[in-house]
């Protein structure tokens, strides 16, 4: 009985912690308007693909897809690739409330503290204009 309410209990954390698909897609449209864009130099390191991924997010998200690059380039890696994170990470940056859109893209724009930090504010300007949009 034990291990079913903790097996319950962990299905109900992954589904509040869940980025939503209107929200995700936000995300891959201002990060690329959702093309595979090849990797470019951004802040210290190359940034790949849908969602301009760069190598620790994709070893952050269980290094999935044969590899970085092929993962970012290839639209459904990439997607479970911002999911993975996004449940690993959420819950740790909001504490115990429901994580946003808001809060998920702050954190895809400035790592898994990104809700708290000033400097992703402009990002989520950006990401919300989009979802605002419908």
């Amino acid at each position: 009985m034990k291990s079913i309410i903790i097996a319950i209990l962990a299905c109900i954390l992954i589904y509040v912690s869940a980025i939503d698909d209107k929200c995700l897609s936000c995300i891959c449209k201002i990060e690329s308007n959702c093309q595979p864009l090849g990797c470019k130099w951004d802040v210290n390191s190359n940034s790949c693909g849908y969602y301009q991924l760069k190598k620790a997010y994709w070893l952050d998200c269980g290094s999935p897809g044969g590899g970085w690059e092929t993962c970012s380039a290839n639209k459904a890696c990439a997607d479970g690739c911002v999911r993975k994170y996004m449940t690993r990470y959420a819950k740790k940056c909001v504490g115990s409330r429901t994580p946003t859109c808001q809060d998920f893209a702050r954190i895809h724009n400035g790592g898994p503290t990104g809700c708290t930090k000033a400097a992703t504010v402009g990002y989520w300007n950006k990401v919300n204009a989009c979802y605002k949009s419908g």
